[in-house]
């Protein structure tokens, strides 16, 4: 089977509509496809009934934020009931700080000189969800910088003009919301937190230890050597594996949904007790 559990559509920074991105991934012969906006579940309703249109196994899934040593780490929740009332609550504080941080980064970036800047990011968002990436987005656009990468460099981060230090729960209290919702929880793509090795083992000892579930083993920019690494820290640590693109569809993206290296010891998988209709 052709699993890939983390992608977005534009409900949060993707930029597929939910029913574009599920037929994308039947296009591209997945399986299993889950699709895990950020802090949101508000695309899956449309993403379930297009599934069920052309017979793609979906997984409700969402991305949330969370804060773990002063540090931003992102956990996927799988298999999630997106009707139940300790996710929606933990999402809705999300959501509500999102808005302020938009609030503060507009601001920011007014005083550099980038005028009416949350007016023109609501013109990006397809959904009152607004993300970091928006603002780059806007930033390009507005041919103030000539990629997304140098915009984060110069506006996005630590003290720059636009940037806001992200105040999210804590990473016990999410792994909570996304087990009381009836879901597994999985740390995203491990080695891109800027940590050493030593550190990201730190991180994935506390959360297992806070109760996760799963670490993504293959992400779609893994190197054989990086999934051979994590593999062996998800059997370090008692965790199960998961694969997932973190497709969002941005034009200078490489990552396709689908397109993934092979996950070793499928045995020990995040979907190894999940059952699909035949």
């Amino acid at each position: 089977m052709k699993i890939d559990l983390h992608n977005h559509s534009y409900y949060s920074d993707g930029v597929l509509s939910p029913s574009d991105v599920v037929r994308l991934a039947k296009e591209q012969g997945c399986d299993v496809f889950a699709l895990t906006d950020h802090d949101t579940t508000d695309g899956l309703a449309e993403a379930q009934q297009q599934a069920d249109e052309i017979g793609l196994n979906l997984v409700h899934g969402v991305e949330v934020s969370a804060m773990w040593s002063n540090m931003t780490v992102h956990i996927v929740g799988l298999g999630v009931d997106i009707e139940n009332k300790t996710l929606q609550a933990g999402l809705k504080q999300h959501q509500e700080f999102r808005q302020v941080r938009a609030e503060k980064m507009a601001r920011g970036l007014g005083g550099a000189g980038v005028f009416n800047a949350l007016e023109k990011v609501k013109l990006v968002a397809k959904t009152p969800m607004i993300t970091r990436t928006h603002f780059a987005q806007m930033l390009v656009q507005e041919g103030v910088c000539k990629d997304m990468r140098s915009v984060f460099k110069r506006f996005l981060t630590g003290k720059k003009p636009g940037g806001v230090g992200g105040k999210w729960a804590e990473f016990d209290e999410v792994i909570e919301w996304i087990h009381a919702a009836g879901g597994k929880a999985v740390l995203a793509h491990p080695l891109r937190y800027r940590m050493t090795n030593t550190k990201v083992r730190r991180l994935l000892s506390h959360l297992s230890g806070a109760g996760l579930d799963g670490v993504e083993v293959v992400t779609g920019s893994s190197s054989s050597d990086e999934i051979t690494l994590v593999s062996q820290w998800a059997k370090e640590f008692d965790l199960l594996s998961s694969i997932g693109s973190d497709y969002h569809g941005w034009p200078n993206q490489r990552v396709r949904i689908g397109h993934l290296q092979d996950m070793p010891d499928v045995n020990e998988t995040v979907w190894r007790d999940w059952s699909w209709p035949s």
